[in-house]
């Protein structure tokens, strides 16, 4: 039996973004249901799941678009929470960020920087948690 597109799409939003990611598709139910699939279909089912790049190297290239674009802090948390998800480094992230300055300039890179400093104190903060 093939895997439906939406379904795909729920088992990556699922792997990478977790909660957050699940949060947005809820958060859109009850004004624009379709955008909600739209993203889980064509995002995650379509787009996340090809093959090419790494979900590492996924969440590294959405991290640059979305500081890139500017006023993007909520996306921007989600995927800086996915790319933790996904195995990469604190260090990897800022780097990231850090490669866009010459492109976008300081306000956008320091706004996406203080967007990880809230997601790393609060992975932190989980962690410490589930240690206790």
């Amino acid at each position: 039996m093939e895997t439906s597109r939406f379904e795909q799409g729920s088992q990556a939003l699922a792997a990478i973004d977790g909660k957050g990611g699940q949060d947005v598709i809820d958060s859109l139910q009850d004004i624009a249901p379709d955008l909600g699939r739209w993203i889980v279909e064509f995002a995650f089912g379509d787009i996340y799941t090809r093959e090419g790049l790494s979900l590492q190297q996924r969440e590294l290239v959405t991290i640059g678009s979305l500081v890139t674009q500017g006023d993007t802090a909520p996306q921007l948390t989600v995927h800086i929470q996915g790319a933790l998800n996904v195995g990469l480094s604190k260090e990897s992230v800022i780097e990231a960020i850090l490669q866009c300055v010459p492109y976008v300039g300081f306000p956008r890179v320091i706004n996406a920087i203080n967007v990880a400093r809230k997601v790393f104190a609060s992975a932190d903060e989980d962690s410490a948690e589930s240690k206790a």
